[in-house]
């Protein structure tokens, strides 16, 4: 009876109860293979971002920090974070990111893409 009362509470609760900042699109795109290197790393997420708890920095095939601008969050979406980045040679890059969303959840994830010539 007491598991049957937990799940129908559990299933009533409101549904932002659960809710975590998810990445729904970024520039370049997780897995991306790219014959130019981007300007830019960007990321758009579902909820809007604290910029002093956030941040996303990029490593190189080997695991070796890649130099990235400030992290900031885009004036005109407050869902979404960039860091501009200079010019990569080919190779493969991850992109790791930490952000917090105004709801107070931490999300750390991370995601590849390749350069080629």
């Amino acid at each position: 009876m007491l598991r049957l009362a937990l799940l129908i509470s559990a299933l009533l609760m409101p549904g932002w109860a659960w809710a975590h900042a998810s990445l729904v699109k970024s520039v370049p795109a997780q897995r991306a293979v790219l014959y130019r290197a981007p300007a830019q790393i960007q990321l758009w997420f579902n909820e809007r971002l604290e910029i002093r708890y956030s941040s996303l920095s990029l490593v190189d095939g080997r695991g070796e920090p890649v130099e990235t601008g400030a992290v900031e969050i885009a004036v005109d979406d407050p869902k979404s974070i960039h860091a501009a980045i200079k010019s990569l040679p080919p190779g493969s890059y991850t992109v790791k990111y930490r952000v917090l969303s105004t709801d107070g959840h931490v999300v750390e994830n991370q995601f590849s893409f390749t350069i080629r010539q």
